[in-house]
């Protein structure tokens, strides 16, 4: 392992103030990912479309393995998100695939996962191209697939002729 390798890490902040330390890691010169999600608010008088964290009090860090610590002193961090007792890393892929998400879709959900026997599908077209994931309805033309990253679910609407159905294996 090289001593100056960096990983990604997700970080707990306060409550909504995930962009406030987007903000301040950005001033200390730090990489980060504050994944933000287009939602069209709707009010008596408006509509509008504003940004908001597609991860409720989760901020995504890429930082060298001795400086990790360092970034506790960052108003707004909590903590880090733990796995088997350790700072969970979280792999370059995993955060190239909710970019990529984000990048395709509008008002994309969060939920848990659960688990299920629903088919598995292959995305066939877009920028979600050979990707695979659960089928988890039909309406007419559309489909909905959850594609799992990060160990939640991040649903999105398909036209059902780009779905692929996987054979059991």
């Amino acid at each position: 392992m090289k001593e100056n390798t960096r990983y990604w890490y997700a970080v707990y902040t306060r409550p909504r103030w995930e962009k406030k330390v987007a903000t301040l890691l950005e001033e200390k010169g730090i990489v980060h990912y504050c994944p933000l999600n287009k939602v069209v608010k709707q009010w008596s008088d408006r509509k509008k479309t504003v940004l908001e964290p597609l991860f409720k009090s989760y901020v995504f860090v890429q930082v060298e393995e001795k400086h990790k610590w360092e970034l506790m002193n960052v108003s707004g961090i909590l903590n880090y998100v733990y796995y088997m007792g350790k700072p969970a890393r979280i792999r370059d892929s995993e955060i190239e695939t909710v970019k990529k998400f984000l990048n395709e879709f509008t008002s994309v959900q969060v939920v848990e996962s659960i688990a299920g026997k629903n088919a598995r599908v292959k995305i066939r077209q877009g920028a979600l191209m050979n990707y695979h994931g659960i089928l988890l309805e039909v309406h007419g033309k559309k489909a909905s697939v959850q594609i799992e990253s990060m160990g939640v679910q991040l649903i999105a609407v398909f036209d059902k002729h780009n779905l692929e159905v996987l054979g059991e294996k």
